[in-house]
């Protein structure tokens, strides 16, 4: 099996951190490595800090790391523009849904940002490998989409457009 590629990485970590209680790096270390992914502690540290990740007490008093999500959709909507001008390799649409290309491995990482960032008029993800499909709610809300996103593709900056 390919070792995935650190998107892949991150996006699986993130995906674990959201569907479960960890109160070690070991515990962690586990986990990637039932989904195939050897990790060293250093590498899971920097990742863990990549993605955000604390330490919070659990319901049972326990210390269990969970991704900060406290900060909200601004801070994802900083992280989706980084990441338009990092990953986006392309991006296509007809009518309501619209189709971005990422590197091999990114696509998940990349759309669960965007889900994350709340932009308006989207309703929705599904990620592939290297691909992602947004769903909007109707044409026009695609068309504002796919401006947003082509201007954080350019700018690596945050970029929505209300309702106009």
């Amino acid at each position: 099996m390919a070792s995935p590629t650190r998107a892949g990485r991150l996006a699986t970590l993130r995906q674990l951190l959201a569907e479960a209680r960890y109160t070690s790096q070991g515990e962690l270390i586990d986990a990637l490595a039932e989904e195939g992914i050897v990790v060293s502690q250093p590498t899971l540290s920097k990742d863990l800090l990549e993605l955000g990740a604390v330490r919070q007490r659990a319901v049972g008093g326990a210390l269990v790391y969970a991704e900060a999500l406290e900060a909200g959709e601004s801070a994802a909507l900083e992280k989706l523009a980084r990441l338009c001008a990092e990953l986006l390799q392309s991006i296509r649409h007809a009518g309501t849904q619209i189709l971005v290309r990422t590197p091999p491995g990114a696509a998940q990482y990349f759309a669960s940002y965007l889900d994350l960032a709340g932009l308006p008029g989207v309703l929705g993800t599904i990620a592939g490998d290297d691909t992602v499909l947004v769903i909007a709610t109707d044409n026009e809300a695609a068309n504002r989409t796919v401006g947003c996103i082509s201007e954080m593709t350019k700018s690596g900056r945050p970029a929505v457009r209300e309702d106009s």
